[in-house]
């Protein structure tokens, strides 16, 4: 048998280190063997190449790419759409790069036997359909709701420095009464060499700036609202949980939440997972600081809402507390639990 039709007969997996411009596929037999690597470019024609130089090899059985959500997508949605099972592999941890070195077809390689072995493996999210569009405009949202709080942070900082009449008018104010107060202010232009006046202008165009945003994140909130009740509205009607952390959450399990094994995995993949932190006799857990952290916020969120307004999650606590734990544990332990009732109402089949 010539070693073309060995090659033709048996199955090989593939891996991806992808990057802006480029992407550096790796190829590895069925026992791990490197078979060859190549450099593509990251357009429709290069991933048609790619797909036929990994095919050369035999039956490709799957492809590890590392960043299916960020240079990989193009790339993930080609290989999907041609009937490729695509594995999203996370880096080479700093221990491998240490010992091995780091190089873009060293990356494919390590990405290749993750996707053969199975290790630090997942699917990739479906970047189609409502969830998709509502992690758009949460993108746009998020943004304006940052740039809206630096404006606050900046006008409070000119303040402490303004003139003794100013800083005495506008001190004391709250946000709102501030931001009233400061587009109403009418300074003089023509003086703008004078520190007053331009403080007045600053204050004026800062205020004017955090009314525009306000704007914008009411547009995008009449928006977003609607798409995460028809994504599940089974999740609004938990406790204590509205459309913005319904909506991160949603973008953080994903179109296809059937990806997600369990509501184990669901907790770790929100950093609400406790870590064990015992020695000897202490039996502790400490805070996950890994996960999406917006989702572990949104989290957060929830619970501190549900202890001021829910009678059985303060309940919980005072137990909880009176059994020697501290109250940051105990609501590390509530965030685990509101995980847990949130992954089944996300993974529960909707009725349409």
């Amino acid at each position: 048998m010539t070693r073309e039709n060995t090659q033709l007969q048996s199955t090989v997996t593939g891996g991806v280190d992808t990057h802006r411009d480029t992407h550096t596929a790796a190829v590895i037999d069925s026992v791990g063997r490197l078979l060859g690597h190549r450099m593509f470019p990251a357009t429709t024609p290069g991933y048609r190449d790619l797909l036929a130089w990994l095919n050369s090899f035999g039956t490709l059985l799957k492809v590890g790419v590392e960043g299916t959500g960020a240079y990989g997508h193009g790339l993930t949605r080609y290989l999907t759409s041609q009937g490729i099972k695509v594995i999203e592999v996370d880096r080479p941890d700093r221990k491998t790069r240490r010992s091995a070195g780091k190089s873009d077809p060293l990356d494919a390689e390590a990405a290749a036997r993750s996707a053969l072995s199975g290790n630090r493996t997942g699917t990739p999210k479906i970047r189609t359909g409502h969830i998709e569009a509502l992690r758009n405009l949460r993108v746009a949202r998020r943004s304006a709701i940052t740039h809206r709080a630096d404006c606050v942070r900046r006008m409070k900082s000119l303040i402490i420095t303004a003139p003794d009449q100013l800083r005495d008018q506008l001190r004391r104010l709250t946000i709102a009464q501030l931001i009233k107060t400061c587009t109403a202010l009418r300074p003089d232009t023509t003086q703008a060499a004078d520190p007053a006046q331009a403080a007045k202008i600053a204050l004026r165009s800062l205020a004017r700036r955090y009314r525009h945003l306000s704007d914008e994140i009411t547009d995008l909130d009449a928006l977003i609202t609607p798409l995460t009740h028809a994504a599940n509205p089974d999740l609004l009607k938990l406790h204590s949980v509205g459309p913005d952390s319904a909506g991160q959450l949603l973008v953080t399990a994903g179109q296809n939440t059937d990806r997600l094994r369990s509501e184990a995995a669901f907790a770790m993949l929100c950093g609400v997972a406790p870590i064990p932190a015992s020695s000897g006799q202490t039996r502790r857990y400490r805070l996950n600081p890994g996960g999406d952290r917006q989702a572990n916020a949104a989290i957060h969120r929830i619970v501190i809402c549900r202890l001021r307004w829910d009678p059985r999650t303060r309940a919980y606590l005072e137990r909880r507390t009176a059994d020697g734990l501290s109250k940051k544990d105990a609501i590390r332990c509530l965030k685990r639990i509101v995980a847990r009732e949130i992954y089944y109402v996300l993974t529960k089949p909707q009725t349409t």
